[in-house]
């Protein structure tokens, strides 16, 4: 079996994920292209997009929300995702169970004996005169049935789990501060969810599986199950497992890959590429050393903003006073410091209309 390199699996994941090349995609096509983008952080996916597509337009992204072709919802690793809308309404059902699981893991005492299928029904009641609620009106409104939970696990549990819910523009849009409404996510749509399938094979998840290999492989099964918080999908890589070919990387695990998909040469050029917090270039693996070394890990979840340099996170990004900002992780050359200053005075006009182009590249950390 091809043992394939930190590197080589670095350069696969930069072509998958769009960073290797701007690309020249409809957003809407990106989004659905890269499973969505995790959207905790409201104006995060704009830099992330900027950074993969040649020429794009923040207002199309925004248009795409008020007009419901893309949407913001509780999805992977019960995290707020900005995904199509087709896709979450056809996956949402594949991770209602792993959904509920997770908020129980927060509060599995503040929820015991709640009857979790008679408080969603009660929050769907709610719901179904279609008036957006933020999580604190939704939970207060239910209050007086499940007084001993509190509202926070009771919102969580109905908003993140329960009640397939859409968070409403303005909430999204480019350079709009807004807090959450919600609705529920068939409503807003204007179709039903997609019903699970009684198909043991697990179509959803193979489906799934197919999307991750498309914009993350190759990758572990481990992976998979980072990237969208589900058990690994057994059955879904049993039943595509003749049509996907197999590597191993240089810790001897296994590595699944479609067979069609780039695999670019490990000495590919790759260019710097600013990303925004919480990108799943880098959530979207257990093992992510291809991207980010074990020492800086941390980084990827206390929601730093990373740069690339030769395809790995070599420093972070902040924007004060219109002036991004840069501290590398390590020393660099003078090579380094013109790429990225380069990259950074672009980025600095996207996010300031070409008012700014102020880069300031720091000492490195310590």
């Amino acid at each position: 079996m091809t043992v394939l390199g930190t590197r080589a699996l670095g350069r696969a994941t930069l072509a998958r994920q769009l960073l290797l090349d701007h690309a020249d995609l409809p957003v809407l096509d990106a989004v659905a292209h890269l499973g969505g983008l995790q959207a905790q952080e409201p104006q995060e996916p704009f830099v992330g997009l900027w950074s993969r597509l040649r020429a794009f337009d923040p207002a199309v992204l925004s248009d795409l929300l008020t007009g419901r072709r893309v949407v913001r919802t509780h999805l992977m690793r019960r995290t707020v995702h900005l995904l199509s809308a087709d896709d979450a309404l056809a996956w949402r059902a594949r991770h209602d169970t792993m959904l509920r699981q997770r908020v129980l893991g927060t509060y599995r005492r503040e929820l015991a004996g709640t009857d979790l299928d008679e408080l969603a029904a009660a929050g769907r009641a709610v719901m179904a005169d279609g008036e957006p609620r933020s999580m604190g009106e939704l939970a207060r409104a239910l209050a007086g049935r499940w007084p001993q939970p509190g509202p926070r696990p009771l919102g969580e549990m109905l908003v993140a789990a329960l009640i397939p819910m859409a968070q409403l523009p303005p909430r999204g849009l480019w350079r709009t501060k807004a807090g959450v409404r919600n609705a529920m996510l068939s409503s807003w749509l204007g179709r039903e969810i997609d019903p699970p399938s009684p198909d043991a094979s697990d179509p959803v998840g193979q489906e799934l599986l197919r999307r991750y290999l498309a914009a993350y492989g190759p990758a572990a099964s481990a992976d998979l199950r980072a990237w969208c918080g589900l058990a690994g999908l057994p059955a879904a890589v049993d039943a595509l497992r003749e049509e996907l070919v197999t590597f191993r990387d240089e810790r001897g695990r296994v590595l699944l890959d479609l067979p069609g998909a780039p695999r670019p040469d490990p000495d590919t050029p790759a260019p710097v590429r600013f990303l925004p917090a919480f990108d799943n270039a880098i959530l979207g693996y257990h093992d992510r050393t291809r991207i980010i070394d074990d020492a800086h890990r941390g980084l990827s979840v206390a929601g730093a903003r990373v740069v690339l340099l030769d395809g790995r996170v070599s420093a972070t990004w902040a924007v004060k006073d219109d002036t991004v900002t840069v501290t590398p992780l390590r020393s660099f050359t003078r090579a380094d410091r013109n790429a990225v200053a380069e990259q950074g005075y672009a980025l600095a006009s996207f996010l300031s209309d070409n008012e700014s182009h102020r880069v300031r590249i720091a000492e490195p950390s310590p």
